[in-house]
């Protein structure tokens, strides 16, 4: 990630824009730009060889105005404090726009877990838990996975929290898996709500009934379900790509194919060859030749360096925070829409919900009824966003955060300032 760019900052310069846009007052809104507690932690760890390492965690609670913080936990080695605080303050925007009873947070850890054995990762996760449990909970904080974390990490999560407890406590993480209390439908959640935002989108622009040329940048949980159930629309995945590189193929790559390659090669596409397909680097994805670009991979990919040779007609962001501010200045000039995260990724916080609410009432619901239900939602507040955006003339991001915002600020009103 590039030094000068801080992930915060941008996301306050889009709240200014949609603010503006509202005709709010400051003082209307200046509660929103800051998170109501930052908890940072340093977790110690015995490793495998007896030595002891100290890794830095965080958890940051931006906002519980409109009910329990939300947000996932990620293992990765460049995280920081600045990145931790956008993402929170992603969640409360996300968890507005589909209109869900929460608000956002996210925790992180600042390790690269391919670095460590199971033991040692199990042994991190654990004290992290410990160390963050006094203010996560069913009714505070609600943890989920993230990058590099699993349903398997969740389970010691629930297990360290409960154990400490004394007794079960499932709601207090969601994607969690089945037997412990996840829900049916949940790994595929994110990449769902994407597919269905695609769809959506599609449709809206007019871009026509033919199959699409699809690019999808980062084949993890969200990458790889996007280009599955796309795919399975009919679409041509023309490009995907991971950590190790892509490939491109103009007449349509096998997902199926390169998805059981991934689940027999521990998640990666390294080594995976199609007749066709040619190697290409992750830029060289974002700006090949494609109809519907899908970043799903990390933040800040589309800059204003690659913003300009991007090819799509149409850009949906799976991952969070991919597009930088200068970027999107330059798609608004090329009359590119941008379908933003905090509306097109969802989907995972969407039937997280559901997950935490069959926990908590001790119901299971069946994978149709949950499907159904995150599909509602995802055209429902597709269409919230469009409607804004065709008042008030403005590009998908900022109507989203207008939908957002205009949600958090009547919150903020009802419930006043205490004391």
């Amino acid at each position: 990630m590039a030094k000068n760019y801080n992930p915060y900052d941008n996301m306050l310069s889009v709240l200014e824009n949609a603010a503006q846009r509202l005709d709010l007052q400051r003082k209307d809104y200046e509660m929103i730009k800051y998170p109501e507690r930052e908890l940072k932690v340093s977790i110690p760890v015995k490793m495998d060889d007896g030595e002891v390492q100290v890794f830095d965690g965080y958890r940051i609670q931006h906002s519980s105005s409109r009910g329990p913080c939300k947000g996932g936990i990620r293992y990765h080695p460049e995280v920081d404090n600045d990145e931790v605080k956008a993402l929170a303050f992603a969640m409360t925007l996300k968890c507005a726009v589909v209109d869900l009873p929460y608000g956002g947070a996210k925790g992180a850890v600042k390790v690269d877990p391919a670095k460590l054995s199971k033991g040692e990762l199990e042994r991190l996760t654990r004290r992290f838990t410990a160390m963050i449990l006094p203010i996560i909970g069913p009714e505070k904080d609600i943890p989920a996975p993230d990058v590099n974390t699993n349903a398997e990490v969740m389970g010691w999560i629930m297990d360290t929290y409960s154990m400490l407890k004394g007794y079960s406590v499932p709601g207090v993480v969601t994607g969690k898996s089945l037997e412990i209390g996840g829900s049916l439908g949940r790994p595929e959640a994110t990449g769902r709500g994407v597919s269905i935002t695609v769809s959506e989108a599609l449709k809206y622009l007019k871009m026509g009934d033919a199959p699409q040329k699809i690019a999808v940048q980062g084949m993890g949980n969200v990458g790889s379900n996007t280009a599955k159930l796309l795919s399975q629309m009919g679409h041509k995945i023309v490009a995907v790509s991971d950590a190790t590189g892509g490939f491109y193929k103009e007449s349509g790559l096998n997902i199926e194919a390169i998805l059981v390659y991934q689940r027999e090669h521990n998640g990666t596409m390294e080594g995976y060859r199609e007749d066709g397909a040619a190697r290409i680097t992750n830029e060289e994805l974002l700006t090949c030749a494609c109809d519907v670009l899908t970043p799903c991979a990390m933040e800040n990919q589309l800059t204003e360096k690659v913003a300009p040779n991007v090819k799509a007609r149409l850009i949906v962001e799976g991952a969070n925070g991919p597009t930088t501010v200068e970027a999107d200045k330059i798609f608004l000039q090329r009359n590119i829409p941008v379908i933003p995260d905090i509306l097109a990724n969802s989907g995972g916080v969407v039937v997280s919900y559901f997950e935490w609410v069959q926990n908590i009432q001790n119901l299971t619901w069946d994978e149709e009824q949950v499907n159904n239900m995150l599909s509602k939602i995802m055209v429902r507040s597709f269409n919230q966003v469009v409607d804004i955006a065709q008042e008030k003339q403005a590009p998908f991001r900022i109507a989203a955060y207008m939908l957002a915002v205009s949600k958090l600020v009547k919150a903020k009103k009802i419930r006043g300032v205490f004391p």
